[in-house]
């Protein structure tokens, strides 16, 4: 018996020792996410904050309508920034009136005619800062539905408000490869 309290005293002091890094990393785990914050995360990344790359606010800060309006020469294929951000609007309204059971504006099919929702070659100092102001109230929509819908509505748009994240971001990484080329992309801003 005598041989056992040593070996209870090293176990209880062990145990004293280790509950408080124990509780430590108990505390610093995560809490896991719910549907809802992992979407609303999905979209301010696009929008309005900063995560593995640059939102649209940042994407287009400090873009002149000449600069928005440049298309690189390099590849036929490729868009101007301000064809990106009407391609973005067109289906972002599209879908948000969906998720808010309005009618979405007519498409006719040809995705091609989503990029050139004003003429952009055309475009005026006016006409684009309101076509960035029609992705953020978009973004604004969006993000006031997700955080308003039942959890049974969200459940059932889950998944189309994640190909708008998704989609987003995949242009938002042509604005940027855009600006690279074109010489105006500081890289300070989060994208080298």
């Amino acid at each position: 018996m005598r041989a056992t309290i040593p070996r209870m005293r090293k176990i209880v002091f062990a145990a004293l020792l280790f509950a408080p890094a124990i509780a430590f990393a108990q505390q610093q785990q995560p809490k896991p996410m719910d549907l809802r914050a992992v979407l609303l995360t999905q979209l301010h990344s696009t929008h309005d904050k900063a995560e593995w790359f640059v939102p649209l606010d940042t994407a287009v800060a400090n873009l002149t309508p000449d600069q928005a309006r440049w298309v690189p020469k390099t590849n036929a294929q490729m868009h101007s920034v301000a064809q990106l951000v009407a391609h973005l609007v067109f289906w972002n309204e599209n879908s948000l009136a969906k998720l808010r059971g309005e009618k979405p504006a007519p498409f006719s099919g040809n995705n091609e005619e989503t990029f050139v929702g004003y003429d952009v070659n055309k475009i005026t100092a006016a006409e684009w800062k309101e076509l960035v102001a029609r992705y953020d109230r978009d973004m604004d929509g969006f993000e006031q539905w997700v955080q308003k819908a039942s959890d049974a509505d969200l459940a059932k748009a889950a998944n189309m408000v994640a190909h708008v994240g998704a989609h987003n971001a995949y242009h938002l990484g042509e604005i940027v490869y855009v600006r690279k080329l074109q010489g105006s992309w500081d890289p300070s801003k989060g994208v080298k």
